[in-house]
Formats: C-alpha cells, sequence, structure tokens
C-alpha cells in the first residue's frame, strides 16, 4: 500500500478528500473546501494522487459490465478494477471505481479487498431494484391521481391507511407523511374527502366510535300468551313524535287510577338470551339524523312496539296519587291493550278533551310535587336533526303541554316501579343524580345555562338514591325497554318477581349495567358529536345563513353564546363588554367540518 502524502485521495466515511499536510493528524479538504484534522485510521487511500482539486473527480462511465465478467470468481482491488474499467489508474478513475463499489450492486469491500458478486447475487439485487423502481412510479402516479380526485378502483385499497387514522383506528399513515400533511384524524379525514374517497357530508363519528350501524340480526322466540290481564278495554294513546318507529310506551286512565303501558320486552328477551346479550353489548338504540340503529332485531319492535299489532302485549304499571301526588297502590301486570298511536302536535289539540283534560292535570299535579322537591327547570333551546333526501333539515322543538304530560307520565311511573321493587327487596338499576353545590331558580336563558353546569350526570346504581334533576326521592327508567337496556333489566327483575322466578342479584344488575353504560355511553358522544356535524354541513349549504345568538357566559369581551335555532354554542368576540340574555346578530366567518369546528362574528 502507498503511502499517504499531501495531494492523495482519501475516503472519509463516504465522501472523497484530498489530503493538505501529513503529520501527527492528517489536514485534509473535503467538498465544499471545508477542512478538517483527523485520524490516519479514520481514511482509506485511494489514489496516491497527485491531486490538485476534488473538482477534478467528474464522473466517468466506463465499461463496468466488461470489468464484473473478467474478475468473476476472483477478488480484485481498487488500482485493478479502474484500469479494467478505464484503462487507467487516476484519482478520477479511481473515484469513479469506488463509487460501483459503493453501490454494492456488482462489487462489496474496500479499496485494498474489493469481493466481485455472483451474476445470481447481480440478477436478484437488479430484480429487486426493477421492482422497487416500479413500485416508486406506481406510488408517484397514485399520488397524482390522489391531487386530481381521479381514484382507480385499485386506490381505495390504498386509502384505506388512511381510513384507519381518520376513524382513530391507527396513529399512522404513509401516505400522509409521503405528501407532507401532519398525520392527524382531521387531514385524514380532509383527504378522504378531496380525493373523493369519502362523500363530502360523510359522517365519520360513529365509525371513529366503535358503534354499530346495522341492526342486529337474530331469530325472536315465541311469545307467551296466558297470564295477561286484558285491558283491551281501556283507552291508551302512545303519544310520540310524527314518524316514531319504536312506540314503547302508552298511557290509560280508569277513573283515578292512571296506567302506564309499556312495551313487554323481557317477554322474549330474559336474562342471558341472545337477545339479551346483544342489548347489554349496545346498550341502547342509536339516533342518528341519517338513521336509526336499534339494539334488539327490528322484528322484535314490530312485535311488541305498542299500537303495531292488535292487541299488543304489555307490561303495565296501574297507580293511584295520593294527597301529597305520591304514586301509590301500584300494581304492575302483563297485559293486553288496544293502542291509539297520536302525535304530540295531535295530543296538544286535544287537552280540552277526556281523557287528556284529566291525565294533564293529574301529571300537571305530579310535576308541582317535584317542583317543591327543587326539581330542576332548565329549558334550553333543542332541535330535531334529520337528513332526508340527502338534506339537512333542522326543525326547534316546541314546549308543548302535551310532551309534559307524557313526560310526567313516564317518571310517575319510574317512580311507581322504583317504590314497587324497593319494598320488595328486587335488586334493580335506580337512576341517581346529587345535588349540585347551590340551588337556584333560574329565570332566564344565561342562569338555567349557568345552572346545568352544575349537575352531574345521572348514575344507575343498586342503591335507591334521590335524582335530584327529577325532583323524585326514588326512580328507576321503566319505560323504554326497546330503546335503552337499563329499562329492559327492570323489565327482567319485574317479570322474574312476577313469574315466581329467579331475581338476579345485586352484583349481577351492578355488573350488567355497568357493560351496558359502557357501550351507551359511545353512543351518546356518537349522537351528539353527529348532530353536530350535520348543524355544521347546514351551515355550509346555507352559505347566507344569518341568525341570533344569547349571550349565556362572557369572559371580558369573548362570549359564549346560545344560537336557539340550531341549538349551538358559539364563542365570539365582541366589541364591548356583553351583557347577560342580550341577542347579538351573528354571521358564519370559518366553518371546519373535519375539525368539527365554526366560528361566528358579530354582524351590525
Amino acid at each position: 500500500m502507498s503511502p499517504i502524502r499531501a495531494d492523495s485521495l482519501v475516503l472519509y466515511k463516504t465522501r472523497p478528500a484530498r489530503v493538505l499536510v501529513v503529520g501527527e493528524k492528517i489536514e485534509i479538504e473535503l467538498e465544499g473546501s471545508q477542512t478538517k484534522k483527523v485520524r490516519a485510521k479514520d481514511i482509506q487511500l485511494l489514489h496516491p494522487g497527485p491531486l490538485r482539486s476534488l473538482s477534478e473527480l467528474t464522473s466517468r462511465e466506463g465499461d463496468l459490465q466488461t470489468a464484473w465478467e473478467l474478475l468473476q470468481g476472483t477478488d480484485s482491488r481498487l488500482q485493478e478494477l479502474a484500469e479494467l474499467m478505464f484503462d487507467a489508474f487516476s484519482p478520477v478513475t479511481a473515484w469513479c471505481a469506488w463509487q460501483r463499489v459503493a453501490e454494492g450492486l456488482y462489487f462489496s469491500g474496500t479499496p485494498e479487498a474489493i469481493a466481485v458478486r455472483t451474476p445470481e447475487a447481480v440478477s436478484r439485487d437488479l430484480t429487486a431494484q426493477a421492482a422497487k423502481e416500479a413500485a416508486e412510479r406506481d406510488r408517484g402516479e397514485f399520488l397524482e391521481r390522489l391531487g386530481r380526485a381521479a381514484l382507480e378502483e385499485s386506490d381505495r385499497d390504498r386509502l384505506r391507511e388512511v381510513e384507519a387514522l381518520a376513524l382513530g383506528r391507527a396513529d399512522r399513515s404513509r401516505i400522509l407523511q409521503a405528501l407532507g400533511h401532519e398525520e392527524s384524524r382531521e387531514n385524514a379525514h380532509r383527504l378522504l374527502v378531496a380525493s373523493g374517497y369519502w362523500a363530502p357530508n360523510h359522517n365519520p363519528y360513529p365509525g371513529r366510535l366503535g358503534v354499530s350501524l346495522e341492526d342486529p340480526r337474530l331469530p325472536l322466540p315465541e311469545l307467551p300468551t296466558a297470564g295477561r290481564r286484558d285491558l283491551t278495554h281501556l283507552e291508551a294513546f302512545a303519544i310520540d313524535d310524527e314518524g316514531n318507529r319504536d312506540p314503547d310506551d302508552a298511557i290509560s286512565l280508569d277513573g283515578d287510577r292512571i296506567w302506564v303501558h309499556v312495551a313487554d320486552v323481557a317477554a322474549l328477551a330474559g336474562p342471558d338470551s341472545d337477545l339479551d346479550r346483544e342489548a347489554r353489548a349496545r346498550g341502547a338504540n342509536l339516533y342518528l339524523p341519517e338513521c336509526t340503529v336499534n339494539m334488539l332485531p327490528e322484528a322484535l319492535t314490530e312485535a311488541l312496539g305498542l299500537g303495531l299489532q292488535a292487541p299488543s302485549p304489555a307490561l303495565s304499571v296501574g297507580l293511584r296519587l295520593n294527597a301529597d301526588a305520591e304514586p301509590v297502590d301500584v300494581e304492575i301486570v302483563p297485559s293486553w291493550l288496544r293502542v291509539q298511536r297520536i302525535s304530540y302536535e295531535e295530543a296538544e289539540g286535544r287537552l280540552d278533551e277526556e281523557p287528556f283534560r284529566s291525565l294533564y292535570r293529574l301529571t300537571r299535579t305530579f310535576r308541582e310535587r317535584r317542583y317543591s322537591r327543587n326539581a330542576a327547570r332548565i329549558e334550553l333551546p333543542e332541535v330535531s336533526v334529520r337528513l332526508v333526501g340527502g338534506e339537512v333539515r333542522l326543525r326547534p322543538l316546541p314546549r308543548l303541554q302535551s310532551l309534559d304530560l307524557v313526560t310526567d307520565a313516564m317518571l310517575m311511573a319510574g317512580e311507581a316501579v322504583a317504590r314497587y321493587c324497593l319494598e320488595r327487596e328486587i335488586p334493580i338499576p335506580f337512576a341517581t343524580q346529587p345535588a349540585p353545590e347551590r340551588l337556584e331558580s333560574p329565570a332566564d336563558l344565561a342562569a338555567m345555562y349557568a345552572y346545568r353546569k352544575q349537575f352531574r350526570p345521572t348514575r344507575l346504581s343498586v342503591e335507591a338514591e334521590p335524582h335530584f334533576g327529577l325532583g323524585i326521592p326514588c326512580y328507576t327508567r321503566a319505560t323504554s325497554p326497546l330503546r335503552r337496556y337499563s329499562d329492559l333489566l327492570v323489565h327482567q327483575q319485574l317479570r322474574a318477581h312476577l313469574g315466581g322466578g329467579v331475581l338476579l342479584s345485586r352484583a349481577e344488575v351492578s355488573e350488567r349495567v355497568g357493560g351496558a353504560e359502557t357501550a351507551g355511553g359511545n353512543l351518546r358522544r356518537a349522537e351528539r358529536l353527529s348532530n353536530q356535524h350535520w348543524k355544521l354541513v347546514y351551515l355550509r349549504d346555507h352559505p347566507g345563513w344569518r341568525g341570533m345568538g344569547t349571550v349565556v357566559e362572557k369572559d371580558g369581551q369573548k362570549a359564549t353564546l346560545l344560537i336557539a335555532e340550531l341549538a349551538l354554542e358559539a364563542k365570539v368576540r365582541l366589541r364591548s363588554d356583553p351583557v347577560l340574555n342580550d341577542l347579538v346578530k351573528l354571521v358564519p366567518r370559518e366553518l371546519d367540518l373535519p375539525a368539527l369546528t365554526c366560528y361566528f362574528r358579530a354582524r351590525d
């Protein structure tokens, strides 16, 4: 090996260098005229020189193929390889030959010991390299189609990784990385819409929260017909929203006795049946603007929904109100009914008729008793959000006396069932809510908004404690077994008691409620986020929208406003210090559907 001297060509790491001075340490010049002192072991000699400038190292092709073929089956050195490729050994040819070695395709090793790779190894690498280049071309063409929103069918498979990120099932996306985008659910959503993979209005929240969008498909057992009381002589009214498809409660009046009839779901969905396990896993019905997804098969609703069959099977709760408006003389029986289905609007127009007049009087008495126990009177704006023919329709929900009638009748039945079970030591999930830190009687929208923030969510427990917000000392949810699993669980316990069967223990009830509540929590969140999504779609599709907001909270010049016609909160900076309950004219300023945000500004 020749000694390293000034103007030698050496290899420093992977780049060429020219030796300037040889001493205790060797000073070298790197590309860009940078100099550096290194140890002898840090460099490898490629050519003894003289090399006057690194700029002399121009690129040359040489006869690589011939050199490789001649050297098959042998080892070589850099000088021999350079001479075979270029018929000369100079700093320039040495550097060009070394670059071919460094590539690792035909040769490998060090300047003093170059290994010649076999034809099989080279062929294998060339094939892999060609495949890699083809994949890179294909990827480039895919990204180009993505930018033009001109997807081919095979592209949809590739975009599943982006969809997984958009739905929260993955944290990374190579496609977003390749495009230089931050890997976030919002950016994934934007890309999927921009590319045409998702429709512009696609609602990602049910998928993101892992809730099913399909009704369960399970066979139904035969309905037991024996042991039912015939109540078909009573007028029974199922009062609900227009177009409701799962009527699970109805009301009758028999003298001074109120009957609340409930779909007898536990007659078919007994504890630990396939139907029970399915309902428990889902927790409740899912109500989205675009669809309703049932926790139980649709065929079960058709069989048990009140008024959908004549007669209808029910579990009926009969009660009277004592002088203190408390439910007494409670009776619970399986029954047969003839049910008339009417809307809240129709019932509103019949409140001067019997039995609606008397029913309203009795339920109002019950409501006044609840208010005397500090039941919360919070009436914040509500809207119905529906997707009809691809169009978002918003309908403010009016405050109807008929709705109050039905609400209080159901609460009355819930208290009656809770008392009935407590007296007989039947374990059920009681609905409870603690009192807020301070009691108020809010009289305006801002006060109601502030008061609501004090309340904690309703909790289900096997311990019977008061529900403060409802003003009821002992309460359970028992009137929606088609829609909510905890109600079905109450019915299963009632049926076991009435039939002399084995009751579930308190621990079993608590465990089942816990699982259903977890699933139900995801449903409620999916509903809330979906409603917000479709409200923003409505605003996007109505660019001329102008509206009013009520100031319900303030922080300096920043204010939280409630937009009644949208039932939507907005944080807005105002020009002057806002006054609670003032009305402010609003116009949308910026809307970001994937981020689920809409910013408003005050207008003159």
